[in-house]
Protein backbone atom coordinates (compact mmCIF):
# COMPACT_ATOMS: atom_id res chain seq x y z
CA UNK A 1 0.00 0.00 0.00
CA UNK A 2 1.15 3.56 -0.71
CA UNK A 3 -0.89 5.34 1.95
CA UNK A 4 -2.92 4.27 4.96
CA UNK A 5 -5.19 6.68 6.83
CA UNK A 6 -6.11 5.62 10.37
CA UNK A 7 -8.19 6.68 13.39
CA UNK A 8 -10.59 8.92 11.54
CA UNK A 9 -14.28 9.41 11.08
CA UNK A 10 -14.62 8.56 7.41
CA UNK A 11 -17.99 9.41 5.88
CA UNK A 12 -17.85 7.33 2.73
CA UNK A 13 -21.05 8.75 1.19
CA UNK A 14 -21.81 5.30 -0.23
CA UNK A 15 -25.42 4.13 -0.61
CA UNK A 16 -25.47 2.79 2.95
CA UNK A 17 -23.77 5.93 4.31
CA UNK A 18 -21.08 3.76 5.89
CA UNK A 19 -18.82 5.46 8.44
CA UNK A 20 -15.36 3.89 8.76
CA UNK A 21 -12.13 4.47 10.70
CA UNK A 22 -9.42 3.76 8.18
CA UNK A 23 -8.56 3.45 4.52
CA UNK A 24 -5.78 2.03 2.35
CA UNK A 25 -4.67 3.61 -0.95
CA UNK A 26 -2.48 2.14 -3.68
CA UNK A 27 -1.81 3.37 -7.23
CA UNK A 28 -4.24 6.32 -6.84
CA UNK A 29 -7.10 3.96 -5.93
CA UNK A 30 -8.88 3.12 -2.68
CA UNK A 31 -8.07 -0.53 -1.97
CA UNK A 32 -9.71 -1.09 1.41
CA UNK A 33 -12.02 0.66 3.88
CA UNK A 34 -12.65 -0.54 7.43
CA UNK A 35 -11.38 -0.38 11.00
CA UNK A 36 -7.91 0.88 11.88
CA UNK A 37 -6.89 -2.60 13.02
CA UNK A 38 -8.02 -4.21 9.76
CA UNK A 39 -6.38 -1.65 7.51
CA UNK A 40 -3.05 -1.56 9.37
CA UNK A 41 -2.69 -5.27 8.61
CA UNK A 42 -2.29 -4.27 4.95
CA UNK A 43 0.75 -2.03 5.44
CA UNK A 44 4.02 -2.68 3.64
CA UNK A 45 7.57 -1.53 4.39
CA UNK A 46 7.21 1.65 2.33
CA UNK A 47 3.60 2.49 3.29
CA UNK A 48 3.01 6.00 4.61
CA UNK A 49 0.78 5.94 7.71
CA UNK A 50 -1.24 9.08 8.44
CA UNK A 51 -3.14 9.37 11.72
CA UNK A 52 -6.35 11.36 11.19
CA UNK A 53 -6.62 11.92 14.97
CA UNK A 54 -10.38 11.52 14.95
CA UNK A 55 -11.01 14.19 12.34
CA UNK A 56 -13.64 13.93 9.62
CA UNK A 57 -12.75 12.64 6.16
CA UNK A 58 -15.10 13.15 3.19
CA UNK A 59 -14.87 12.47 -0.53
CA UNK A 60 -13.06 15.27 -2.34
CA UNK A 61 -15.41 18.12 -3.18
CA UNK A 62 -16.68 18.53 -6.74
CA UNK A 63 -17.68 22.05 -7.79
CA UNK A 64 -20.00 21.17 -10.65
CA UNK A 65 -20.09 24.58 -12.30
CA UNK A 66 -17.47 27.30 -12.18
CA UNK A 67 -15.04 29.20 -14.39
CA UNK A 68 -11.55 28.07 -13.36
CA UNK A 69 -9.62 30.07 -15.96
CA UNK A 70 -11.76 33.14 -15.39
CA UNK A 71 -11.08 32.90 -11.67
CA UNK A 72 -7.35 32.68 -12.37
CA UNK A 73 -7.70 35.61 -14.79
CA UNK A 74 -9.50 37.64 -12.11
CA UNK A 75 -6.48 37.28 -9.82
CA UNK A 76 -4.53 39.45 -12.30
CA UNK A 77 -7.16 42.22 -12.16
CA UNK A 78 -8.41 44.84 -9.72
CA UNK A 79 -10.48 43.11 -7.04
CA UNK A 80 -13.79 44.99 -6.80
CA UNK A 81 -15.62 42.48 -4.63
CA UNK A 82 -17.46 44.06 -1.71
CA UNK A 83 -17.04 47.71 -2.69
CA UNK A 84 -19.75 49.97 -1.30
CA UNK A 85 -19.77 52.83 -3.82
CA UNK A 86 -18.61 54.04 -7.20
CA UNK A 87 -16.18 56.27 -5.34
CA UNK A 88 -14.59 53.22 -3.71
CA UNK A 89 -14.43 51.51 -7.11
CA UNK A 90 -12.48 54.48 -8.46
CA UNK A 91 -10.12 54.47 -5.47
CA UNK A 92 -9.32 50.75 -5.87
CA UNK A 93 -8.62 51.07 -9.59
CA UNK A 94 -6.51 54.21 -9.07
CA UNK A 95 -4.53 52.47 -6.32
CA UNK A 96 -3.95 49.47 -8.63
CA UNK A 97 -2.60 51.76 -11.37
CA UNK A 98 -0.26 53.56 -8.95
CA UNK A 99 0.89 50.44 -7.10
CA UNK A 100 1.68 48.55 -10.31
CA UNK A 101 3.09 51.60 -12.10
CA UNK A 102 0.83 50.99 -15.10
CA UNK A 103 2.05 52.88 -18.13
CA UNK A 104 -0.26 55.06 -20.22
CA UNK A 105 -2.27 53.26 -22.89
CA UNK A 106 -2.31 49.89 -21.13
CA UNK A 107 -5.71 48.26 -20.49
CA UNK A 108 -6.88 48.11 -16.87
CA UNK A 109 -9.36 45.39 -15.87
CA UNK A 110 -11.37 44.98 -12.70
CA UNK A 111 -14.12 42.59 -11.57
CA UNK A 112 -16.57 42.04 -8.75
CA UNK A 113 -18.67 45.19 -8.23
CA UNK A 114 -22.38 44.86 -7.51
CA UNK A 115 -24.54 47.98 -7.46
CA UNK A 116 -26.97 46.40 -4.99
CA UNK A 117 -24.21 46.57 -2.37
CA UNK A 118 -23.67 50.29 -2.91
CA UNK A 119 -24.71 52.62 -0.12
CA UNK A 120 -26.76 55.52 -1.37
CA UNK A 121 -27.28 55.48 -5.13
CA UNK A 122 -27.57 51.89 -6.38
CA UNK A 123 -26.75 52.36 -10.04
CA UNK A 124 -24.28 51.01 -12.56
CA UNK A 125 -21.09 53.06 -12.99
CA UNK A 126 -20.73 54.88 -16.32
CA UNK A 127 -17.93 56.03 -18.62
CA UNK A 128 -18.05 59.41 -16.90
CA UNK A 129 -17.38 57.85 -13.49
CA UNK A 130 -14.42 55.87 -14.82
CA UNK A 131 -13.07 58.89 -16.69
CA UNK A 132 -12.21 60.36 -13.27
CA UNK A 133 -9.65 57.55 -12.89
CA UNK A 134 -7.80 57.99 -16.16
CA UNK A 135 -8.14 59.64 -19.54
CA UNK A 136 -5.11 57.81 -20.95
CA UNK A 137 -5.71 54.19 -19.90
CA UNK A 138 -8.64 52.22 -21.32
CA UNK A 139 -10.54 50.78 -18.33
CA UNK A 140 -13.10 47.97 -18.17
CA UNK A 141 -14.80 46.88 -14.95
CA UNK A 142 -16.99 43.76 -14.91
CA UNK A 143 -20.01 43.29 -12.68
CA UNK A 144 -19.78 40.31 -10.29
CA UNK A 145 -22.13 38.24 -12.47
CA UNK A 146 -20.00 38.71 -15.60
CA UNK A 147 -23.02 39.75 -17.68
CA UNK A 148 -22.39 43.51 -17.58
CA UNK A 149 -19.21 45.52 -18.15
CA UNK A 150 -18.54 49.24 -17.98
CA UNK A 151 -15.75 51.06 -19.81
CA UNK A 152 -14.37 54.60 -19.77
CA UNK A 153 -14.18 57.06 -22.67
CA UNK A 154 -10.62 56.06 -23.56
CA UNK A 155 -11.78 52.46 -23.97
CA UNK A 156 -14.66 53.55 -26.24
CA UNK A 157 -12.12 55.49 -28.29
CA UNK A 158 -9.77 52.49 -28.58
CA UNK A 159 -12.71 50.21 -29.42
CA UNK A 160 -14.05 52.76 -31.93
CA UNK A 161 -17.54 52.56 -30.45
CA UNK A 162 -19.76 55.62 -30.73
CA UNK A 163 -23.27 56.77 -31.51
CA UNK A 164 -23.04 55.33 -35.03
CA UNK A 165 -22.14 51.82 -33.81
CA UNK A 166 -24.89 49.28 -34.43
CA UNK A 167 -26.41 47.36 -31.54
CA UNK A 168 -25.68 43.66 -31.34
CA UNK A 169 -28.30 40.88 -31.34
CA UNK A 170 -28.85 39.30 -27.92
CA UNK A 171 -27.30 42.23 -26.07
CA UNK A 172 -27.10 45.98 -25.87
CA UNK A 173 -24.89 48.90 -24.95
CA UNK A 174 -26.66 51.75 -23.19
CA UNK A 175 -27.07 55.18 -24.76
CA UNK A 176 -27.64 58.57 -23.11
CA UNK A 177 -30.21 61.17 -24.15
CA UNK A 178 -27.90 62.34 -26.94
CA UNK A 179 -27.48 58.85 -28.35
CA UNK A 180 -23.92 58.51 -27.03
CA UNK A 181 -22.74 55.26 -25.39
CA UNK A 182 -22.71 55.51 -21.59
CA UNK A 183 -20.02 52.83 -21.33
CA UNK A 184 -22.43 50.11 -20.09
CA UNK A 185 -22.48 46.87 -22.11
CA UNK A 186 -24.90 43.99 -21.43
CA UNK A 187 -24.95 40.30 -22.45
CA UNK A 188 -23.77 39.66 -26.05
CA UNK A 189 -22.64 43.29 -26.34
CA UNK A 190 -19.96 42.48 -23.75
CA UNK A 191 -18.12 40.78 -26.62
CA UNK A 192 -17.60 44.17 -28.28
CA UNK A 193 -15.28 44.91 -25.38
CA UNK A 194 -13.81 41.54 -24.42
CA UNK A 195 -12.95 40.48 -27.96
CA UNK A 196 -10.60 43.43 -28.32
CA UNK A 197 -8.60 43.08 -25.11
CA UNK A 198 -4.99 41.78 -25.13
CA UNK A 199 -4.83 37.97 -25.18
CA UNK A 200 -2.68 36.10 -22.60
CA UNK A 201 0.03 33.70 -23.79
CA UNK A 202 -0.09 29.94 -23.13
CA UNK A 203 2.36 30.36 -20.25
CA UNK A 204 0.21 33.12 -18.77
CA UNK A 205 -2.85 30.90 -19.08
CA UNK A 206 -1.02 28.09 -17.29
CA UNK A 207 -0.05 30.48 -14.50
CA UNK A 208 -3.72 31.44 -14.12
CA UNK A 209 -4.67 27.77 -13.97
CA UNK A 210 -1.99 26.90 -11.40
CA UNK A 211 -2.99 29.80 -9.15
CA UNK A 212 -6.67 28.87 -9.41
CA UNK A 213 -6.04 25.18 -8.73
CA UNK A 214 -3.89 26.04 -5.70
CA UNK A 215 -6.74 28.02 -4.17
CA UNK A 216 -9.31 25.36 -5.00
CA UNK A 217 -7.23 22.62 -3.39
CA UNK A 218 -7.14 24.78 -0.24
CA UNK A 219 -10.95 24.60 -0.28
CA UNK A 220 -10.93 20.79 -0.47
CA UNK A 221 -11.90 20.73 -4.16
CA UNK A 222 -10.57 17.83 -6.22
CA UNK A 223 -12.91 18.00 -9.23
CA UNK A 224 -14.59 20.82 -11.15
CA UNK A 225 -17.00 21.26 -13.99
CA UNK A 226 -15.51 24.37 -15.56
CA UNK A 227 -16.59 26.66 -18.39
CA UNK A 228 -13.34 28.07 -19.84
CA UNK A 229 -13.56 28.26 -23.63
CA UNK A 230 -14.55 31.94 -23.81
CA UNK A 231 -12.81 33.13 -20.65
CA UNK A 232 -10.11 34.99 -22.59
CA UNK A 233 -10.35 37.67 -25.26
CA UNK A 234 -9.44 35.53 -28.27
CA UNK A 235 -12.02 32.84 -27.32
CA UNK A 236 -9.59 30.23 -28.70
CA UNK A 237 -10.54 26.98 -27.03
CA UNK A 238 -7.54 25.17 -28.51
CA UNK A 239 -5.27 27.37 -26.36
CA UNK A 240 -7.27 26.40 -23.27
CA UNK A 241 -7.01 22.71 -24.16
CA UNK A 242 -3.28 23.08 -24.88
CA UNK A 243 -2.64 24.75 -21.52
CA UNK A 244 -4.47 21.98 -19.63
CA UNK A 245 -2.61 19.33 -21.64
CA UNK A 246 0.77 20.85 -20.82
CA UNK A 247 -0.08 21.15 -17.12
CA UNK A 248 -1.06 17.50 -17.09
CA UNK A 249 2.17 16.48 -18.82
CA UNK A 250 4.12 18.53 -16.25
CA UNK A 251 2.27 16.73 -13.39
CA UNK A 252 0.88 20.08 -12.22
CA UNK A 253 -2.81 19.49 -12.91
CA UNK A 254 -3.80 18.89 -9.30
CA UNK A 255 -7.53 18.84 -9.96
CA UNK A 256 -9.86 16.82 -12.18
CA UNK A 257 -11.34 18.84 -15.02
CA UNK A 258 -14.69 18.26 -16.72
CA UNK A 259 -14.67 20.97 -19.37
CA UNK A 260 -18.04 22.60 -20.01
CA UNK A 261 -17.49 23.62 -23.62
CA UNK A 262 -18.98 27.04 -24.35
CA UNK A 263 -19.52 27.11 -28.12
CA UNK A 264 -21.90 29.93 -28.91
CA UNK A 265 -22.92 29.25 -32.49
CA UNK A 266 -23.61 26.36 -34.84
CA UNK A 267 -20.41 26.81 -36.85
CA UNK A 268 -18.21 26.62 -33.75
CA UNK A 269 -20.05 23.53 -32.54
CA UNK A 270 -19.84 21.82 -35.92
CA UNK A 271 -16.13 22.57 -36.12
CA UNK A 272 -15.66 21.11 -32.62
CA UNK A 273 -17.52 17.96 -33.65
CA UNK A 274 -15.56 17.70 -36.90
CA UNK A 275 -12.34 17.65 -34.87
CA UNK A 276 -13.67 14.55 -33.10
CA UNK A 277 -14.44 16.04 -29.68
CA UNK A 278 -17.19 14.31 -27.71
CA UNK A 279 -18.40 14.21 -24.11
CA UNK A 280 -16.22 11.96 -21.87
CA UNK A 281 -13.26 12.11 -24.25
CA UNK A 282 -10.08 12.21 -22.17
CA UNK A 283 -8.88 10.57 -18.97
CA UNK A 284 -9.49 10.81 -15.24
CA UNK A 285 -7.66 14.14 -14.99
CA UNK A 286 -9.13 15.95 -17.98
CA UNK A 287 -12.32 15.17 -19.88
CA UNK A 288 -14.46 16.94 -22.42
CA UNK A 289 -17.80 17.54 -20.76
CA UNK A 290 -21.06 19.01 -22.04
CA UNK A 291 -21.76 21.69 -24.58
CA UNK A 292 -22.33 24.81 -22.45
CA UNK A 293 -24.92 27.26 -23.76
CA UNK A 294 -25.97 30.72 -22.55
CA UNK A 295 -29.56 31.84 -23.03
CA UNK A 296 -29.99 34.70 -20.59
CA UNK A 297 -28.16 36.85 -18.08
CA UNK A 298 -28.34 37.40 -14.35
CA UNK A 299 -31.06 38.37 -11.89
CA UNK A 300 -28.96 41.07 -10.24
CA UNK A 301 -28.37 42.84 -13.56
CA UNK A 302 -32.04 42.33 -14.61
CA UNK A 303 -30.88 40.50 -17.74
CA UNK A 304 -32.23 37.08 -16.71
CA UNK A 305 -35.05 36.29 -19.17
CA UNK A 306 -38.50 36.22 -17.55
CA UNK A 307 -41.91 35.21 -18.87
CA UNK A 308 -43.40 38.37 -17.32
CA UNK A 309 -41.79 41.77 -16.64
CA UNK A 310 -39.56 42.42 -13.66
CA UNK A 311 -41.58 43.51 -10.65
CA UNK A 312 -39.15 46.36 -9.94
CA UNK A 313 -38.77 47.36 -13.59
CA UNK A 314 -41.92 46.66 -15.67
CA UNK A 315 -40.16 47.96 -18.78
CA UNK A 316 -37.99 44.84 -19.14
CA UNK A 317 -38.30 41.06 -19.21
CA UNK A 318 -34.52 40.61 -19.42
CA UNK A 319 -32.48 39.49 -22.41
CA UNK A 320 -32.46 36.25 -24.38
CA UNK A 321 -29.15 35.71 -26.15
CA UNK A 322 -30.50 33.21 -28.71
CA UNK A 323 -33.77 32.48 -30.49
CA UNK A 324 -35.74 29.28 -29.89
CA UNK A 325 -34.64 27.99 -33.30
CA UNK A 326 -30.96 28.80 -32.71
CA UNK A 327 -31.05 27.09 -29.33
CA UNK A 328 -32.81 24.00 -30.64
CA UNK A 329 -30.35 23.64 -33.53
CA UNK A 330 -27.42 23.73 -31.11
CA UNK A 331 -28.97 21.31 -28.62
CA UNK A 332 -30.08 18.88 -31.32
CA UNK A 333 -26.70 18.87 -33.09
CA UNK A 334 -24.94 18.16 -29.80
CA UNK A 335 -27.47 15.52 -28.74
CA UNK A 336 -27.22 13.64 -32.05
CA UNK A 337 -23.43 13.62 -31.74
CA UNK A 338 -23.30 12.21 -28.19
CA UNK A 339 -22.48 15.51 -26.55
CA UNK A 340 -24.16 16.26 -23.24
CA UNK A 341 -25.74 19.73 -22.90
CA UNK A 342 -25.63 22.12 -19.91
CA UNK A 343 -27.71 25.24 -20.51
CA UNK A 344 -27.36 28.45 -18.48
CA UNK A 345 -30.91 29.34 -17.45
CA UNK A 346 -31.63 31.76 -14.61
CA UNK A 347 -34.99 33.22 -15.63
CA UNK A 348 -38.10 31.10 -16.16
CA UNK A 349 -38.34 32.06 -19.86
CA UNK A 350 -34.80 30.79 -20.41
CA UNK A 351 -35.67 27.46 -18.82
CA UNK A 352 -38.86 27.10 -20.85
CA UNK A 353 -36.73 27.59 -23.96
CA UNK A 354 -34.11 25.12 -22.73
CA UNK A 355 -36.57 22.37 -21.89
CA UNK A 356 -38.38 22.83 -25.19
CA UNK A 357 -35.13 22.33 -27.09
CA UNK A 358 -34.11 19.30 -25.00
CA UNK A 359 -37.54 17.70 -25.26
CA UNK A 360 -37.67 18.07 -29.05
CA UNK A 361 -34.20 16.58 -29.39
CA UNK A 362 -35.11 13.63 -27.18
CA UNK A 363 -38.23 12.96 -29.23
CA UNK A 364 -36.23 12.99 -32.44
CA UNK A 365 -33.39 10.87 -31.00
CA UNK A 366 -34.45 9.09 -27.79
CA UNK A 367 -31.64 8.56 -25.30
CA UNK A 368 -32.19 7.24 -21.79
CA UNK A 369 -28.97 8.39 -20.14
CA UNK A 370 -28.43 11.81 -21.73
CA UNK A 371 -27.79 13.76 -18.51
CA UNK A 372 -28.57 17.11 -20.09
CA UNK A 373 -29.17 19.83 -17.52
CA UNK A 374 -29.86 23.41 -16.59
CA UNK A 375 -27.21 25.54 -14.91
CA UNK A 376 -28.48 27.88 -12.15
CA UNK A 377 -32.24 27.14 -12.56
CA UNK A 378 -33.28 29.96 -10.25
CA UNK A 379 -36.69 31.43 -11.17
CA UNK A 380 -38.84 28.33 -11.52
CA UNK A 381 -42.55 27.53 -11.40
CA UNK A 382 -44.37 24.25 -10.78
CA UNK A 383 -44.26 23.30 -14.48
CA UNK A 384 -40.49 23.74 -14.62
CA UNK A 385 -39.91 21.88 -11.36
CA UNK A 386 -41.87 18.93 -12.73
CA UNK A 387 -40.10 19.16 -16.09
CA UNK A 388 -36.72 18.50 -14.50
CA UNK A 389 -37.90 15.07 -13.36
CA UNK A 390 -39.97 14.34 -16.46
CA UNK A 391 -36.94 14.82 -18.73
CA UNK A 392 -34.41 13.44 -16.21
CA UNK A 393 -32.54 16.72 -16.44
CA UNK A 394 -29.80 17.65 -13.98
CA UNK A 395 -30.22 20.79 -11.87
CA UNK A 396 -26.86 22.52 -11.39
CA UNK A 397 -27.46 24.67 -8.31
CA UNK A 398 -25.22 27.17 -6.50
CA UNK A 399 -26.13 27.35 -2.79
CA UNK A 400 -23.72 30.24 -2.22
CA UNK A 401 -25.96 32.42 -4.42
CA UNK A 402 -28.32 32.78 -1.45
CA UNK A 403 -25.80 35.06 0.22
CA UNK A 404 -26.89 37.85 -2.12
CA UNK A 405 -29.94 36.66 -4.00
CA UNK A 406 -32.39 36.27 -1.10
CA UNK A 407 -32.21 40.04 -0.64
CA UNK A 408 -33.29 40.85 -4.22
CA UNK A 409 -35.55 38.02 -5.42
CA UNK A 410 -38.84 39.44 -4.14
CA UNK A 411 -38.00 42.88 -5.50
CA UNK A 412 -37.10 41.45 -8.90
CA UNK A 413 -39.93 38.95 -9.41
CA UNK A 414 -42.55 39.53 -6.70
CA UNK A 415 -43.78 37.27 -3.90
CA UNK A 416 -45.72 34.79 -6.06
CA UNK A 417 -42.75 33.91 -8.27
CA UNK A 418 -40.40 34.02 -5.29
CA UNK A 419 -42.18 31.13 -3.56
CA UNK A 420 -41.42 28.62 -6.32
CA UNK A 421 -37.86 29.81 -6.97
CA UNK A 422 -34.58 28.39 -5.64
CA UNK A 423 -36.72 25.39 -4.65
CA UNK A 424 -33.94 22.87 -4.04
CA UNK A 425 -35.73 20.75 -1.42
CA UNK A 426 -38.72 20.46 -3.74
CA UNK A 427 -36.36 19.24 -6.46
CA UNK A 428 -34.84 16.64 -4.14
CA UNK A 429 -38.30 15.49 -3.03
CA UNK A 430 -39.35 15.10 -6.67
CA UNK A 431 -36.29 12.93 -7.35
CA UNK A 432 -34.45 15.50 -9.45
CA UNK A 433 -30.68 14.98 -9.71
CA UNK A 434 -29.04 18.04 -8.16
CA UNK A 435 -25.37 18.91 -8.20
CA UNK A 436 -23.75 21.80 -6.34
CA UNK A 437 -21.26 24.40 -7.48
CA UNK A 438 -20.28 28.04 -7.05
CA UNK A 439 -20.12 29.77 -10.45
CA UNK A 440 -16.79 31.21 -9.25
CA UNK A 441 -15.57 33.91 -9.73
CA UNK A 442 -19.16 35.15 -9.50
CA UNK A 443 -19.22 33.83 -5.91
CA UNK A 444 -16.70 32.10 -3.65
CA UNK A 445 -15.97 28.41 -4.20
CA UNK A 446 -15.59 27.89 -0.42
CA UNK A 447 -17.59 24.67 -0.10
CA UNK A 448 -18.11 25.04 3.65
CA UNK A 449 -19.90 28.30 3.02
CA UNK A 450 -21.94 26.67 0.25
CA UNK A 451 -23.04 23.79 2.49
CA UNK A 452 -23.89 26.22 5.29
CA UNK A 453 -26.15 28.26 2.98
CA UNK A 454 -27.81 25.14 1.59
CA UNK A 455 -28.78 23.83 5.03
CA UNK A 456 -29.59 27.13 6.78
CA UNK A 457 -30.93 29.18 3.84
CA UNK A 458 -29.17 32.16 5.46
CA UNK A 459 -26.49 34.53 4.24
CA UNK A 460 -23.03 34.57 5.81
CA UNK A 461 -24.20 37.19 8.32
CA UNK A 462 -26.93 34.83 9.58
CA UNK A 463 -29.88 36.51 7.88
CA UNK A 464 -32.80 36.12 7.66
CA UNK A 465 -33.18 34.76 11.19
CA UNK A 466 -35.23 31.66 10.29
CA UNK A 467 -33.79 31.24 6.81
CA UNK A 468 -35.21 32.37 3.46
CA UNK A 469 -37.97 30.03 2.27
CA UNK A 470 -36.95 27.73 5.15
CA UNK A 471 -39.02 24.82 3.84
CA UNK A 472 -36.41 24.59 1.07
CA UNK A 473 -33.49 23.82 3.43
CA UNK A 474 -31.40 20.81 2.46
CA UNK A 475 -30.06 18.39 5.06
CA UNK A 476 -26.30 18.27 5.57
CA UNK A 477 -26.30 14.85 3.89
CA UNK A 478 -28.15 16.22 0.84
CA UNK A 479 -25.78 19.15 0.55
CA UNK A 480 -22.63 17.02 0.91
CA UNK A 481 -24.06 14.61 -1.67
CA UNK A 482 -24.57 17.55 -4.03
CA UNK A 483 -20.89 18.49 -3.69
CA UNK A 484 -19.61 14.90 -4.09
CA UNK A 485 -21.73 12.21 -5.73
CA UNK A 486 -23.94 14.80 -7.42
CA UNK A 487 -20.99 16.22 -9.31
CA UNK A 488 -19.72 12.75 -10.19
CA UNK A 489 -23.12 11.83 -11.61
CA UNK A 490 -23.20 15.01 -13.71
CA UNK A 491 -19.95 13.92 -15.38
CA UNK A 492 -20.91 10.23 -15.83
CA UNK A 493 -18.25 9.33 -13.23
CA UNK A 494 -20.26 8.06 -10.28
CA UNK A 495 -18.59 4.65 -10.67
CA UNK A 496 -15.07 6.05 -10.17
CA UNK A 497 -15.41 8.98 -7.75
CA UNK A 498 -17.79 10.91 -5.51
CA UNK A 499 -17.68 8.43 -2.61
CA UNK A 500 -14.94 6.71 -0.62
CA UNK A 501 -15.38 3.12 -1.75
CA UNK A 502 -13.07 0.32 -2.81
CA UNK A 503 -11.82 0.67 -6.41
CA UNK A 504 -12.70 4.36 -6.62
CA UNK A 505 -10.22 7.21 -7.05
CA UNK A 506 -8.55 8.23 -3.80
CA UNK A 507 -9.83 11.83 -3.73
CA UNK A 508 -10.67 13.11 -0.26
CA UNK A 509 -10.76 16.07 2.07
CA UNK A 510 -10.00 16.23 5.80
CA UNK A 511 -12.10 18.65 7.87
CA UNK A 512 -11.43 20.23 11.24
CA UNK A 513 -14.94 19.37 12.48
CA UNK A 514 -17.63 16.75 11.94
CA UNK A 515 -20.12 18.81 9.93
CA UNK A 516 -22.80 16.15 10.45
CA UNK A 517 -22.71 16.67 14.20
CA UNK A 518 -22.09 20.36 14.85
CA UNK A 519 -24.42 23.34 14.97
CA UNK A 520 -25.38 24.18 11.39
CA UNK A 521 -24.47 27.81 12.06
CA UNK A 522 -20.84 26.74 12.55
CA UNK A 523 -20.45 24.85 9.27
CA UNK A 524 -19.24 27.96 7.43
CA UNK A 525 -16.27 28.21 9.83
CA UNK A 526 -15.01 24.63 9.41
CA UNK A 527 -11.41 24.49 8.16
CA UNK A 528 -9.90 22.29 5.48
CA UNK A 529 -6.92 20.46 6.98
CA UNK A 530 -5.86 18.37 4.00
CA UNK A 531 -6.82 17.66 0.40
CA UNK A 532 -5.80 14.43 -1.34
CA UNK A 533 -6.03 13.80 -5.08
CA UNK A 534 -5.48 10.24 -6.23
CA UNK A 535 -3.65 9.40 -3.01
CA UNK A 536 -1.35 12.44 -3.36
CA UNK A 537 -1.54 15.21 -0.78
CA UNK A 538 -2.09 18.43 -2.75
CA UNK A 539 -2.86 20.68 0.23
CA UNK A 540 -2.02 20.44 3.90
Amino acid sequence: MDLILTNGKIYTMDKNRTVAEAMAVEDHIIRAVGSTEEILNLKKDNTIIYDLEGKTLLPGFNDSHMHLVNYGYSLTQVNLIGISSIGELNKRVSHFIDENKIEEGRWIRGRGWNQDYFTGEKRFPSRYDLDKISATNPIVVTRACGHVVVVNSKALEVLNIGKETEQIEGGQFDLDENGEPTGVFRENAVGLVYDNLPTPTIEEIKDMMRNAIRDMNKAGITSVGTDDFEALPDRNYENILKAYKELKEENKLNIRIYEQCLLSNIDKLQGFIDKGYRTSMGDNLFKIGPLKLLIDGSLGARTAALMKPYSDDPNTVGITTATDKELYNLVDLAHRNNIQVAIHGIGDKAMYMAFSAIEKSLKNSPKENHRHGIVHCQITDEYLLDKFKELNAIAYIQPIFLDYDWKIVRDRVGEAREKTSYNWKTMVNKGVAITCGSDSPVETFDVMKGIYEAVTRKDLDGNPKDGWLPEQKLTVDEAVYGYTMGGAYASFEEDIKGSLEVDKLADMVLLSEDIFNIDEEDIKNVDIHMTILGGKIVYI
